[in-house]
């Protein structure tokens, strides 16, 4: 028996060691995959179904390798959930003394320096702000990790910015308190470490800073091989990480690190503070100004372009001479906190120019409102080439798993999009493809609602239709129901409409933080209304979920600008953007919503569809054909007699 058997086969060490394991063969099969990648240095593009069991498929060869293996999830939640409970249960069963380590993102640390600094300059907004910071200096004494994680802080804590750092604002080896920092014991930790568990968004920012920006100081270790967990997001995470964000708080806090870099008594401290006053004097002004030169009315995003910019031609230009004439009287000095003011005021300087230029035509620039803020933002319109450069080029074995990697039965879109196949299609490094089916009896488990009469989404009536449909849907499950939209104004609508008429909780996303709202869905029948973030990522297992209804089909907005220029790239190219980019997407975005619903094997419940497009348009067949093969409904009747059976229908109308 081959050592991943010995583990994870019938009668191997882990069925013996747990209770109520059940062996499940395309778990070995996946398993065996990722030795043999890790044994021939491939690339593996895998996708498993829910219920496979592909985490322990992973970290079991990963261990046995005997090489330094970066493991990357999609959230925190997943990183902890992983870390905690997953990875002890697959040292223990191995009973290999395998060391790893937790890394998040470096603002998730307390900053000894910049503690320090705060300690008498901290600026507070509020008293319920006064007596956080008082509590973060009590645990600041006593605290072995630094984690934010440690703390209960209010929502919306001022004070942590001020002390946590930035790869940007990290002094690295210059730092007077380099030895006793906690990311530097972190990194120390990590360089001991076989495993070393992450985010994608630290994967990535961490990838930058080594190739790019900040002081190029990491805080993972070098590493032999990757394997990216809900690997589909993973586009996402590049294009924000390889591209630019100039923001108003950056400015903020370029400004007041200059004015806290020098001591008061320092004859030069005054000169620096005025130069830092006028850089953020001049940003404020360009912030003041840009929201109506660019057309920005709302939370949203305009396409940035060198005449879209023009009408800010003269605040950006005093802004660059600030900066200029700031970093300029920095470079001149020798303390590692000036330096370090000179070093970033030459970055930000630089990135603010290459937004205002906007003409990298490999790129796309556009400017977002969120909150109360302003992002200006560029983002390369395709991370393929950079995705070979920076991380394919560097290590020679990266695993991709999901549930959902291909469209239709081919994995060609994710790895064209990842860069894993160049221009003609080929592949750029020894490339492996697996599917591995789910283990669930979907048929049995779960329904596909698809009304005929529904108005479609651009048709008046559609808002009223959609609730009028939830209301006889949650009927049907006694609530427990997800209501997840495509856009916040549908989901507000909705909600709205609804509003008063169910018999249920009704929980909005936005009114309270997502964790709060699964709890609240959990602890008693409800329908959460929310959008994007609960597409995916979101684990309700058992009767508290039994009804997902999906408003429209998920297609990415063609006038987002990121969308809009990679439409507008694979047009130059001679390419159809629809068939090639849109209905791709679209598909693995359909494939994300229907996994919320079964996540055990004694799960049972609905997915409503409420986009009659699916039936009448000649993509519909594609989209449906991507899902699992769940019962299809097309009447109420029928679909509430096989929920209410247990799985039970009578023959007739109904079906599909």
């Amino acid at each position: 028996m081959d050592e991943i058997a010995a583990v994870l086969g019938p009668g191997g060490r882990l069925s013996r060691s747990l209770a109520g394991y059940e062996h499940r063969p395309e778990q070995l099969t996946l398993a065996r995959e990722v030795a043999r990648a890790f044994d021939e240095r491939r690339m593996l593009v895998a996708e498993a179904g829910t219920g496979t069991g592909k985490t322990l498929a992973y970290l079991v060869p990963a261990i046995l390798s005997g090489r330094r293996v970066v493991v990357s999830t999609a959230t925190k939640n997943l990183q902890d959930q992983l870390f905690h409970k997953d990875l002890p249960l697959v040292r223990d069963t191995l009973g290999l003394p395998v060391r790893a380590t937790l890394v998040k993102g470096r603002a998730n640390y307390l900053c000894l320096h910049r503690l320090e600094r705060a300690r008498t300059g901290a600026l507070l907004d509020s008293r319920e702000d006064a007596d956080a910071f008082a509590m973060l200096l009590r645990w600041a004494e006593r605290t072995e990790t630094g984690d934010r994680a440690e703390l209960m802080l209010p929502e919306g804590f001022g004070g942590w910015r001020q002390v946590s750092t930035t790869p940007e604002g990290c002094l690295g080896t210059r730092c007077p308190q380099h030895a006793a920092c906690f990311v530097t014991r972190l990194r120390q930790e990590a360089e001991e470490s076989e495993l070393v568990v992450v985010n994608h968004a630290l994967f990535f920012a961490d990838l930058v800073v080594r190739t790019g920006r900040g002081n190029g100081e990491g805080v993972l270790p070098r590493y032999e091989a990757v394997i990216f967990d809900e690997a589909h997001g993973l586009e996402d995470a590049a294009t924000e990480f390889f591209g630019t964000t100039v923001s108003s708080h950056r400015f903020e806090e370029l400004a007041r690190d200059a004015q806290a870099a020098l001591p008061l008594e320092d004859a030069r401290a005054g000169v620096l503070s005025a130069l830092a006053v006028k850089v953020r004097a001049e940003a404020e002004a360009l912030w003041a100004a840009a929201p109506r030169a660019v057309g920005m009315t709302d939370e949203g995003t305009v396409r940035l372009t060198a005449r879209v910019l023009a009408p800010l031609a003269r605040q950006v230009e005093a802004v660059l001479e600030g900066l200029g004439a700031l970093g300029g009287f920095a470079s001149g000095h020798e303390e590692p906190d000036v330096t370090a003011v000179a070093r970033r005021a030459a970055e930000l300087g630089a990135e603010l120019d290459f937004v205002r230029r906007a003409d990298a035509e490999d790129h796309v620039y556009w400017a977002e409102g969120r909150g109360r803020g302003l992002f200006l933002r560029a983002a390369p319109i395709s991370v393929a080439e950079a995705m070979r450069e920076r991380l394919y080029g560097a290590v020679d074995t990266v695993v991709f798993t999901s549930a959902t990697l291909r469209t239709g039965s081919s994995f060609e879109y994710f790895c064209r999009q990842v860069g894993l196949l160049d221009a003609e299609g080929e592949a750029v490094a020894p490339l492996t493809q697996l599917a591995v089916p789910s283990s669930f009896d979907y048929p049995n488990q779960s329904a596909l609602y698809l009304p005929t009469g529904l108005p479609e989404p651009r048709e008046p009536g559609f808002a009223e239709a959609v609730a009028e449909e939830i209301a006889r849907l949650v009927e049907v499950t006694g609530g427990r129901a997800f209501a997840l939209f495509t856009s916040l104004r549908n989901m507000e609508r909705v909600h709205s409409l609804l509003s008063g008429r169910l018999p249920y909780p009704m929980l909005l996303q936005g009114e309270a933080p997502k964790p709060v709202l699964l709890d609240a869905f959990q602890s008693t029948p409800s329908v959460l209304f929310a959008s994007a973030s609960f597409w995916e990522g979101v684990d309700v297992p058992g009767d508290a979920l039994s009804l997902v209804v999906l408003d429209k089909l998920p297609f990415a907005s063609p006038t987002h600008p990121v969308v809009a220029a990679r439409i507008e790239a694979l047009e130059k190219a001679g390419r159809e953007p629809f068939s090639s980019y849109q209905l791709p997407e679209a598909a693995l975005a359909l494939r994300q919503g229907f996994g919320r619903l079964i996540r055990t094997r004694t799960d049972r419940g609905i997915v409503a569809l409420l986009d009659v497009r699916v039936g009448r348009k000649a993509y519909g067949r594609q989209l449906l054909a991507g899902l699992p093969p769940a019962r299809r409904f097309r009447e109420i009747g029928p679909l509430g007699e096989w929920f209410r059976s247990g799985g039970q229908v009578s023959p007739g109308s109904g079906l599909g």
